[in-house]
């Protein structure tokens, strides 16, 4: 039964999904009117809503009186199989190659039109990145999103061409066809690069974590100093990648 909101016929609980979407990488605190902003809805009908999702424990109030995800909602979502499968397998050898290279190590997957980042280990040596686990990564601009665009099929390809290469940096692969032709040598030698064109001063190398039936589950990668040899990097990515595939299926 839908409740009262400006929003006619809209269910109490597609209002309490709303008001969790507000919450992002980018937007990890808010307060009672950013969220009523975000969402739209009423300033009294967010304020109900975000009690009741607070008393279930799905956000948490904050000092300075802004919420936040609560800890139920981080203990539900590390339930998702996908996820603590890929993980489970993956942070062995994600350890291993920080331990080498001490640089910074992604593990993603493909949501929509981006990479999920569901993983990542560094430390205050390595280059600075904008990635944070649970933020999302363009796939034509970096290692990871190319090691699954390249193995996930024309169709893909064509969507994220046609929403448009957006250019993060003077380095980024912004025409179809040149993005097309890095994909194909990625299918070649199984690893993909990124030198500078999510970031400058930083270079990617990444390799598809495929399935038995051949279809690409997530990426692993390096992200490291602009003045790294990735390519000497790239073996080390590629085994790793096979090793979690043996056990994440």
């Amino acid at each position: 039964m839908a409740g009262r909101t400006n929003a006619p016929g809209q269910s109490v609980s597609r209002r309490l999904l709303t008001v969790l979407d507000c919450f992002d990488v980018a937007h990890p605190a808010l307060s009672l009117t950013e969220v009523a902003t975000r969402s739209g809805l009423p300033i009294s009908t967010a304020r109900r809503l975000i009690t009741e999702l607070r008393d279930w424990g799905g956000l948490e109030r904050l000092d300075d009186g802004r919420y936040r995800i609560g800890m139920r909602l981080w203990t539900i979502g590390t339930l998702a199989p996908q996820q603590r499968g890929l993980r489970e397998a993956a942070l062995p050898y994600m350890h291993d190659l920080f331990q080498a290279t001490q640089e910074n190590i992604q593990l993603t997957v493909l949501e929509g039109k981006q990479a999920l980042c569901i993983e990542k280990i560094s430390s205050t040596k390595a280059v600075p990145t904008l990635t944070h686990v649970g933020g999302r990564l363009p796939l034509h601009a970096t290692g990871v999103g190319k090691a699954i665009l390249a193995f996930s099929g024309k169709d893909l390809l064509r969507s994220v061409a046609e929403a448009g290469l957006t250019r993060m940096t003077p380095h980024t692969i912004t025409q179809p066809g040149r993005l097309a032709a890095a994909l194909g040598e990625v299918r070649k030698t199984g690893v993909a690069y990124s030198y500078e064109e999510m970031t400058l001063g930083a270079v990617s190398v990444a390799a598809p974590v495929l399935g038995l039936d051949g279809r690409v589950r997530a990426a692993l990668g390096i992200v490291a100093h602009s003045r790294a040899a990735v390519d000497r990097l790239a073996p080390a990515v590629r085994a790793a990648a096979l090793g979690i595939a043996r056990w994440a299926d």
